[in-house]
């Protein structure tokens, strides 16, 4: 596993600290993911999380968990964004960045996508032909978890597996 660790706090540690463990981009990322977060819809759980997508041209969209008391209509940060950065136009992305806190969450680990999330995040990834960075943070940014999204969900079904070979970049 790729846990970086840092001392203390993100927000404490000077830049280039943080640039010799994770790079600039992913500090930008985590940053967009931590500022959705405050913006989460979660009366039942109490968790919050967010997610920044980084697209293959640069752009950052963001996304929250909203909770519903039909659970099942419930959706997470990480395909709040997807669905976000889809009606924008953007299905092309190099990562993203999760973080969370919550009343439940000790965040004393890094938070990890589920795994509807890591399917859609998966077929995103293989639709675009980039094997999209998961950039995974504790609540106060003292340790990531860092992989690409076909380590996350080996032996994933997507595109491929049902003949669209054609609609997968190369």
């Amino acid at each position: 596993m790729n846990i970086f660790i840092f001392k203390k706090p993100m927000r404490n540690v000077r830049m280039d600290e943080i640039t010799k463990s994770i790079e600039r981009g992913k500090k930008r990322l985590l940053d967009a993911a931590e500022k959705a977060k405050e913006r989460a819809y979660n009366p039942y759980s109490g968790l919050s999380v967010g997610a920044a997508l980084l697209t293959d041209d640069g752009k950052i969209i963001i996304g929250t968990n909203f909770e519903s008391a039909s659970y099942g209509n419930t959706i997470c940060a990480e395909r709040s964004a997807l669905v976000s950065a889809n009606a924008m136009g953007n299905r092309s992305f190099k990562a993203i960045a999760i973080i969370a806190s919550g009343r439940n969450y000790d965040g004393k680990e890094p938070i990890l996508p589920c795994g509807a999330c890591r399917q859609m995040l998966f077929e995103s990834s293989q639709f675009s032909g980039i094997d999209m960075e998961v950039v995974m943070s504790n609540a106060n940014r003292s340790r990531f978890l860092v992989k690409k999204i076909s380590q996350l969900l080996p032996y994933a079904f997507g595109l491929k597996n049902m003949g669209l070979r054609n609609k997968v970049k190369s």
